[in-house]
């Protein structure tokens, strides 16, 4: 299991999957049968539009909220954003920063991911940056150069203090959404070198970032993943739509202390 200092973190990534009434549903199977461990955090990212309602229906339970995207400027004519004090007013933790999703998508650059970065941590919201290489970048070797420019791109200007509220998501592009996970073999190595950058850019404070794993998380491959010390949680898509499978994630068995 992770190191005692950097308590685990389960993230569900909804993604645009829920409406208010699908969230609701969700959330009648998930909370009877959910049980806290103070050894472990969990959180949800879900649409905006559904914030507020997890705000409601998670009041005094030790789940946390997180966004999945944030705007780099506090407020002005940017019709559609949402910005950081707007998330910080709806009780959000954590927001998603960087994924390969958006990314792909909607041409997310690491300027923008950045930006955003620095937006988060201005107003005490916890970003959680999202790296990971393409399946034709590994093949030709490049998989580690790639994700430490990310990184580094990412962090510019971050300062160390700053380390205890960063998270880091290492999801393999080829790995999301594919069922083709990598092996915990593979997800340590990638750990390790973006650890080594976080070093390098933090320095001492580096060693407080999370680092999570994610691609294809799923109820049958999260013990060994969570059995490597390197690894610091997960961030998991699909299967976090299932409340049985998400309930298996989030009860993952630890090492034997």
């Amino acid at each position: 299991m992770t190191s005692p200092s950097r308590r685990p973190l389960i993230l569900a990534n909804a993604k645009m999957n829920l409406t208010i009434g699908r969230a609701n549903a969700y959330l009648d199977q998930f909370l009877p049968a959910y049980r806290a461990s103070p050894d472990r955090e969990v959180a949800f990212a879900v649409p905006f539009t559904v914030l507020a309602t997890l705000r409601e229906r998670l009041q005094g339970r030790a789940i946390g909220l997180a966004a999945q995207d944030l705007f780099w400027e506090d407020e002005g004519p940017y019709t559609g954003e949402i910005s950081a004090p707007m998330l910080t007013e709806l009780g959000v933790s954590y927001t998603l920063v960087g994924h390969s999703e958006r990314r792909m998508h909607l041409w997310e650059d690491d300027r923008m991911v950045n930006s955003k970065i620095r937006a988060a941590l201005r107003h005490d919201l916890r970003p959680v940056l999202c790296v990971g290489e393409a399946e034709d970048t590994r093949m030709a070797g490049a998989a580690g150069s790639r994700v430490r420019d990310q990184v580094a791109l990412a962090l510019d200007g971050v300062k160390p203090r700053s380390g205890a509220d960063l998270v880091v998501a290492y999801e393999p592009i080829w790995a999301i959404g594919t069922g083709r996970a990598a092996s915990p073999a593979d997800a340590v190595e990638m750990h390790n070198v973006i650890r080594a950058e976080l070093r390098r850019l933090l320095g001492g404070q580096g060693e407080a970032v999370r680092i999570l794993y994610g691609g294809s998380v799923t109820p049958g491959n999260i013990d060994a993943f969570m059995a490597c010390p390197e690894i610091d949680g997960v961030l998991v898509g699909g299967a976090s739509l299932k409340p049985e499978e998400f309930l298996r994630i989030v009860g993952f068995l630890p090492l034997p202390a």
